[in-house]
């Protein structure tokens, strides 16, 4: 008798499917580690924002002048880009006792990740023109808008 010795048709298919299983789960993953990464990075970079910006003006007394511009111009800032989102702006408060970083068009995730982890320096935060009080109100779609006031 003649023996064969090779796989069925079955049993490649079987292994395809397995391997196609574990790639979509290990891509999947390797999404969510890249949002939680990206999600870490930018609130640290902004936590050193807010801590050359107090190192630099809490001296004179007042905040007048703070800017994305001035600080990239002092050298706090390497650039102009926004930590997370379309773009970002830092102004005095009204009364230049403190100041304020706002994000503009942050997607939904980022979004529901900056409301929820609300930084130790920010005084009170501001999600798509409502004061941050028990759940962020954050839209689909990068439309979010997000202010930290720092007092």
């Amino acid at each position: 008798m003649k023996t064969e010795s090779g796989r069925s048709l079955i049993e490649i298919i079987g292994v395809l499917a397995i391997t196609a299983v574990m790639t979509a789960a290990t891509i999947a993953m390797y999404n969510t580690i890249r949002k939680n990464q990206t999600h870490t990075i930018a609130s640290a970079e902004l936590r050193e924002v807010a801590k050359n910006i107090k190192l630099l003006f809490d001296m004179r007394g007042d905040y007048t002048g703070v800017s994305v511009d001035w600080l990239v111009k002092a050298g706090a800032l390497k650039n102009d880009k926004a930590p997370l989102g379309e773009s970002w702006s830092i102004e005095p408060t009204s009364d230049a006792s403190g100041f304020v970083i706002n994000l503009r068009g942050l997607s939904h995730s980022n979004c529901d990740f900056l409301a929820v982890s609300a930084p130790s320096w920010a005084s009170s935060i501001i999600v798509n023109g409502q004061e941050n009080e028990s759940s962020p109100i954050c839209f689909s779609g990068n439309t979010n808008n997000i202010t930290f006031i720092a007092q």
